[in-house]
């Protein structure tokens, strides 16, 4: 009985592989190690609940980007730290939920948290909300770093997915010792082949991205 499981186990695993598209890997079989925070999975983001298309807290991203996190955590591991995973792979679904969500004005039960000082209306002028999402082509992450030994995140001086301009890596206004933490994260992506979104300390995407014209839309499963 105990074989049949394992088989079944097994079986299932290399099926859920072989839904990708061609070019995507599941994070966790190239870079076990990284640690995932699927915010969108669940209610602990900016709207406030589940979002389409995050049907399961795995992480997937184009084979090469996966690689290049591989070298990104081995590094990190050398100074006893690694990565954690708010956001990979997104399907466009996902990215037409916030797009709606956007829209209604009069829903803002994660403001005070998320967006206190933007007023609603500015998400789009101002960046924060798009048609189109980096991370829907494959090679986009949102991630920070944690200690390993005790899975805390690094102090970056604000939270992830935070609206405002604490969060811009240009940001000044912060402690030694955030300004050595997003200091670290820069420099680390950067030299493994990543480049950094200005308004978002904790967002990256690979520069020789694989899809640069492409956005998928299949589910996280």
């Amino acid at each position: 009985m105990k074989w049949i499981l394992t088989f079944l186990l097994v079986t299932s695993s290399v099926i859920q592989s072989q839904n990708l598209p061609k070019g995507f890997s599941y994070v966790k079989e190239l870079v076990p190690t990284i640690k995932s925070d699927l915010r969108y999975c669940y209610e602990n983001n900016f709207i406030g609940s589940s979002i389409t298309g995050y049907n399961e807290n795995v992480l997937i991203v184009t084979t090469v980007t996966a690689e290049a996190l591989n070298k990104v955590q081995n590094e990190l591991a050398t100074k006893n730290l690694g990565l954690k995973i708010f956001d990979a792979y997104r399907p466009q679904r996902a990215v037409d939920h916030f797009v709606k969500w956007a829209r209604v004005l009069n829903d803002t039960i994660m403001k005070q948290e998320y967006y206190p000082d933007v007023d609603k209306r500015q998400l789009f002028n101002q960046g924060y909300i798009a048609s189109k999402s980096g991370h829907s082509r494959g090679s986009t992450v949102d991630l920070t770093i944690i200690n390993l030994k005790t899975g805390k995140e690094l102090d970056m001086g604000s939270p992830y997915d935070f609206f405002g301009i604490s969060s811009h890596i240009t940001y000044q206004n912060l402690t030694e010792q955030q300004k050595e933490n997003r200091q670290l994260l820069q420099q680390i992506m950067r030299k493994h082949g990543f480049k950094p979104y200005t308004n978002e300390w904790w967002h990256f995407t690979l520069k020789n991205e694989p899809f640069p014209k492409t956005y998928f839309d299949f589910s996280i499963n």
